[in-house]
């Protein structure tokens, strides 16, 4: 099946132009990629870099709220969306020198960074490997990936079962989810939301249709494993990372740590930002707690 069997509901303009801020949908080539991202606001730049198993549209409660503060930059990572999907280059290292391009085609020295996910590891990856592009940065919920993920259980105890991320080895095993959710995107996002969603309507009919939509899609599906099979490039590359002098936000869910926990090593100056009320997908079940955030932190 080609990427056209798999279309949009509301293309990405339409839904650029249904969020307040003036923002528009965009595609440039840097890096030797071609990145879709969505704009609007006035201010100093802010990048947000969304996560899997979704697009831009992940960050569309809080980006009218930063766009009041900001100009709010939404790029869908490379393999993301509308974004290409080249053959490589899924590394986080190679992914932030996309990001880093971008914010340079785009006129600035330098950024406020906001990261989600996947998003999150390639936006710390951009502080460590250009740390003058980033003013400040803001993880959520996920940290850069080091050797603490050879050690994921394979097999769940009764205890670790709400916590054992099996996709973690799913999107290692090569063609195979390809074969298995082309078509079938909407197979996935169902589940992550039964599993990760506090409030199942935090992520409506039509989200979760935007989202199929783009993980029904072979060239999508095949690059969201390449962001995991690259796990151990990212671990070699983090092994050689010091630790970040910027300021360093830390925002997740109530009981799940592992992003303040990994940062208490690999930066200096960290804020932490327990968001009650939510699971996984911060910005969309806690958006008004996660923009509120987002501006006291990088208006400081």
């Amino acid at each position: 099946m080609t990427t056209n069997d798999f279309s949009m509901p509301t293309s990405n303009a339409e839904l650029a132009q249904s969020l307040p801020g003036n923002f528009q949908s965009h595609h440039v080539e840097v890096n030797g990629v071609v990145l879709h991202y969505v704009a609007g606001g006035e201010g100093e730049p802010l990048v947000l870099l969304p996560g899997w198993p979704q697009t831009w549209w992940q960050a569309r409660k809080v980006m009218p709220l930063l766009a009041r503060h900001f100009r709010v930059i939404t790029v869908e990572i490379r393999g993301m969306g509308s974004s290409g999907t080249p053959a490589g280059g899924y590394d986080k290292k190679t992914m932030a020198e996309d990001v880093h391009e971008l914010i340079r085609h785009l006129g600035y020295g330098s950024a406020f960074v906001a990261g989600h996910d996947i998003g999150s590891m390639v936006a710390f990856s951009l502080a460590a490997n250009h740390p003058e592009s980033v003013r400040r940065l803001a993880l959520l919920e996920e940290p850069h990936p080091d050797e603490s993920l050879y050690s994921f259980p394979l097999l769940p105890n009764s205890g670790e079962r709400a916590r054992h991320r099996w996709w973690f080895a799913f999107n290692q095993v090569a063609e195979v989810p390809e074969d298995l959710l082309e078509g079938r995107g909407r197979v996935l996002i169902d589940y992550l939301c039964r599993r990760n969603l506090r409030s199942a309507t935090a992520i409506d009919e039509h989200a979760r249709e935007i989202y199929a939509a783009a993980y029904s899609r072979r060239e999508n599906i095949r690059a969201a494993t390449g962001w995991y099979q690259a796990f151990p490039a990212d671990i070699e590359d983090g092994a050689k990372y010091g630790r970040l002098e910027m300021p360093v936000a830390a925002l997740y869910f109530a009981g799940h740590t592992d992003l303040p926990d990994a940062l208490v090593t690999r930066a200096g100056d960290v804020t932490r930002y327990e968001i009650p009320g939510t699971g996984h997908y911060l910005a969309e079940e806690q958006p008004d707690a996660v923009a509120g955030h987002l501006i006291e932190f990088f208006g400081r």
